[in-house]
């Protein structure tokens, strides 16, 4: 196992269409604040908003990063989004291919 993975995550936002995940993901590579983002097709998403059950199509971004720039994606991505309580958490990586870990903290200027 790769310990140093455990300096790295992935951050899973939802957002409202494609080309608000598009923005929000093109930020945060420019910006250096991940190596990468994936933005997923449409997903469908159920929940309960203000009492009420919920149904909508949403676009998800992955995106890895270290776990050290978390809040800093955080605060970006929040400033970006148009939901007043967007979905924004990190996983943290278990393990991974250690080049590819490299390339991540390079990426993000570690």
């Amino acid at each position: 196992m790769n310990n140093a993975a455990a300096d790295y995550v992935m951050v899973y936002v939802t957002t409202g269409t494609r080309a608000e995940a598009d923005a929000i993901a093109e930020a945060l590579v420019r910006d250096r604040l991940v190596a990468c983002v994936n933005v997923l097709g449409d997903i469908q998403s159920v929940y309960r908003w203000q009492g009420q059950i919920e149904k909508s199509t949403e676009v998800a971004l992955i995106a890895k990063t270290r776990a050290d720039l978390f809040d800093e994606v955080r605060d970006r991505v929040k400033a970006m989004h148009s939901y007043d309580v967007p979905c924004i958490v990190a996983y943290p990586m278990v393990d991974g291919y250690a080049p590819y870990l490299e390339w991540i903290k390079t990426e993000t200027g570690g």
